[in-house]
């Protein structure tokens, strides 16, 4: 991919072929985590039909396991949320963009992308 760029908007500015990478690398890492978690549901379902007590006690540390895994992907996610608007804002702000919203992505509601959501501890 080197030397790639991906285009913003209408003759918006431009992302360079390392943003794009580093866009790649955390996809691979959410779809890593994602496949990791389709074994680990696998096998509490396992456990949960066997109704064995050892089985079922060790669907504990699974589902914290699970828990974890999810908690990594959302911030994987908010993290790419985040330099995805600061890329296009940095491209928007390079390439002149004219239509005078920075270039970052804006939601129906008018906010922009990029802020992570609370969650109960």
């Amino acid at each position: 991919m080197e030397g790639d760029t991906l285009r913003l908007g209408n003759g918006g500015g431009q992302i360079d072929g390392k943003v794009v990478q580093t866009f790649q690398k955390s996809f691979v890492q959410v779809q890593n985590i994602l496949d990791q978690n389709r074994l680990l549901i696998n096998e509490i379902n396992q456990n949960h039909e066997s109704k064995i007590p050892d089985n079922l006690g060790r669907n504990v540390g699974l589902i914290k396991e699970l828990n974890n895994n999810i908690r990594r992907v959302v911030d994987l996610y908010a993290d790419l949320s985040t330099s995805f608007t600061k890329s296009t804002d940095i491209a928007s702000s390079e390439g002149g963009d004219s239509s005078g919203g920075g270039g970052a992505m804006k939601y129906s509601d008018g906010n922009k992308g990029g802020h992570k959501r609370n969650r109960p501890a």
